[in-house]
């Protein structure tokens, strides 16, 4: 395994255009849970996947109360970015970082330290309230504070509209221009870097075969199998948080 590490290194060394294509299992050492994992929020509740259902959220008041008290509880709340966020930071600050499309709502990256330009969130964010009538988008604390004070299922301040956090949930249309730039991103990466993700969430995993097809090379750092392992030019199935920092030359000073 340590060869594949060697060899990683040696392609990041000499990429000027790498783009990281990031899951949950980056902010597993963050104190997030994944999803699909052994221990996953989906494997081991699977009832928890109904609060990320767009049709439940906006029939279901009951839904709507038990995803704000979650929206309140959640860990991403004390979850500060690992050294596995801190290495793709010091890409960026090599130059070598063209774009970082993250399929995380956990807004870590940010904290991290990246380039807000140099981010794209697919799934977008836990950290922004949006009202599902009249679109407005503001910071979540705010709302949340709402929730602590009472409100169950506080509403628009502006519209009386049902508010939901600024992600993107399941039968949600995703925002095609988001889209878009995150598959030119691929298209132009010499390097390809699928992290922590299953690569089962489609469209953002076609990203693997979009970069494949336009000539980069394909790494993946994953715990487990996922289904692109084959036409990856290596796999690692190291830690992240140790994995990282190795290759892409982070000591952590």
């Amino acid at each position: 395994m340590s060869d594949q590490v060697d060899l990683v290194r040696r392609w990041i060394d000499d990429s000027a255009r790498i783009v990281a294509l990031a899951g949950a299992g980056i902010s597993t050492d963050s104190g997030i849970p994944d999803f699909r994992g052994p221990r996953g929020i989906w494997t081991t509740n699977p009832k928890a996947e109904r609060l990320s259902n767009i049709h439940y959220y906006m029939s279901d008041p009951e839904v709507r109360k038990l995803s704000w008290q979650s929206r309140l509880d959640h860990p991403v709340w004390q979850a500060r970015p690992n050294a596995g966020h801190s290495a793709l930071v010091e890409l960026e600050r090599r130059g070598k970082l063209h774009a970082l499309v993250t399929q995380n709502i956990d807004g870590l990256h940010h904290l991290a330290g990246h380039s807000p330009d140099r981010v794209i969130e697919v799934h977008g964010t836990l950290r922004d309230a949006v009202c599902m009538r009249c679109g407005w988008l503001g910071p979540m604390g705010p709302v949340l504070d709402r929730v602590r004070s009472g409100e169950d299922d506080p509403a628009c301040e502006q519209c009386g509209g049902i508010l939901k956090s600024a992600t993107i949930s399941f039968g949600q249309p995703l925002v095609p221009e988001v889209i878009d730039r995150a598959m030119r991103a691929a298209e132009e990466a010499e390097l390809l870097m699928a992290i922590g993700t299953s690569l089962q969430v489609y469209p953002v995993a076609g990203a693997v075969p979009v970069a494949k097809a336009a000539g980069a090379r394909g790494g993946i750092v994953n715990a487990e199998p996922t289904p692109f392992d084959a036409v990856a030019d290596a796999v690692l199935r190291n830690p992240i948080g140790e994995t990282l920092p190795m290759l892409c030359r982070w000591n952590g000073l």
